[in-house]
């Protein structure tokens, strides 16, 4: 199995093997979206897709560390990540802000790391319910996928731990605005012992990325693994790497989250050079934890490579305050974020 190690050989396999791939099975995704009898559930389920298709195709790039089952992974990320937009939207815009409701949705995400387990009714607290089968059909690819993987009993174990951490605050950040704080506060407080020293805001943002289950997954898809390699995987990305990845998709979200009144953790920080600090700091931090990891170079292109695709996002090149603190975030990176930066931003206007 060849990793790529430098900017160019990266960006070449991620045009000419794992977007063709993300693509194809988006635009699966997306056609049984379209057959969602539900209105309600069917416009979300395109929106979290066409608004979003960018966290699949960023996802998928760990596809490349599954060798000949980079096609496998890639189907797995793809529906995976599409699970997480399509319930976040469904949070996010919901009709209902009950606790029981979030957590029953977000089932599907450890149903998906689960095979042989059945589905249940995801939607049995809310109004609308006939999605068709989408939601189910999402989560039985997940499972066809893992269950093929030589060393997912490896690992189950730990992707569901993360996907614990990330169901516990998609349900906790959408309930009520008057609950949330204090929820999120005291589920940091239950985690304070296993961490290091991050307020609440910061723990959240570790928690709300997906990127640690894709990278334990690819492995898995290789062969049989030790405990010891498992634990180095989940304590390489979980926390700072996550971290890093949710701080940066905050960053960008600051002006749309204010207008729809959602909760951003980045408007947390006593001022913008506070906040402009505790990212440089978890982004070197998240490095420290890079150089932990097997295909260290690797992981090391895609923390750089992340920095690139947040701030050449359209949102912070249409804001002048965000764009000059984005600039700020390059300079951090170093030449390959520079380098993916530029080409993260002609690919975007392609």
């Amino acid at each position: 199995m060849r990793v790529p190690t430098t900017p160019w050989t990266l960006l070449f396999k991620i045009y000419r093997e794992v977007l063709p791939d993300a693509h194809y099975y988006l635009n699966e995704w997306r056609e049984k979206a379209k057959a969602i009898p539900n209105k309600e559930l069917r416009e979300q389920a395109l929106a979290s897709i066409n608004d979003k298709a960018f966290h699949c195709e960023g996802g998928a790039v760990y596809g490349l560390l599954a060798g000949g089952n980079r096609n496998k992974i890639i189907r797995f990320i793809v529906a995976y990540q599409t699970i997480s937009d399509y319930l976040d939207n469904l949070c996010d815009r919901s009709t209902s802000l009950e606790e029981r409701d979030f957590r029953e949705l977000h089932k599907a995400m450890y149903h998906a790391l689960s095979p042989g387990e059945n589905t249940i009714n995801f939607y049995r607290y809310r109004k609308d319910q006939d999605d068709g089968g989408y939601l189910a059909s999402l989560v039985s690819t997940c499972q066809d996928v893992l269950n093929d993987l030589p060393g997912f009993n490896n690992v189950q174990n730990a992707m569901r731990k993360l996907a614990g951490y990330y169901c516990d605050l998609q349900v906790y950040k959408h309930v009520s605005k008057e609950q949330r704080v204090e929820l999120l506060e005291s589920w940091h407080e239950g985690h304070k012992h296993e961490l290091p020293d991050m307020t609440w805001y910061e723990f959240s943002a570790c928690a709300g990325s997906t990127l640690g289950i894709f990278c334990i997954a690819a492995y898995a898809s290789n062969g049989m693994m030790e405990p010891e390699r498992v634990n180095l995987l989940k304590s390489g990305y979980f926390p700072w790497i996550q971290g890093l990845h949710i701080m940066l998709d905050y960053f960008i979200d600051q002006e749309e989250d204010r207008i729809e009144g959602d909760l951003n953790f980045i408007t947390y920080y006593d001022n913008k050079e506070k906040m402009v600090e505790r990212i440089k700091y978890v982004k070197e931090k998240a490095e420290e934890s890079i150089r932990t990891l097997p295909d260290s170079k690797f992981h090391q292109l895609i923390n750089k490579g992340l920095l690139a695709l947040y701030l050449a996002d359209e949102k912070v090149q249409g804001h002048k305050e965000l764009k000059r603190t984005a600039k700020r975030f390059i300079r951090f990176g170093g030449l390959p974020t520079m380098f993916f930066y530029l080409n993260s931003w002609v690919f975007r206007r392609t």
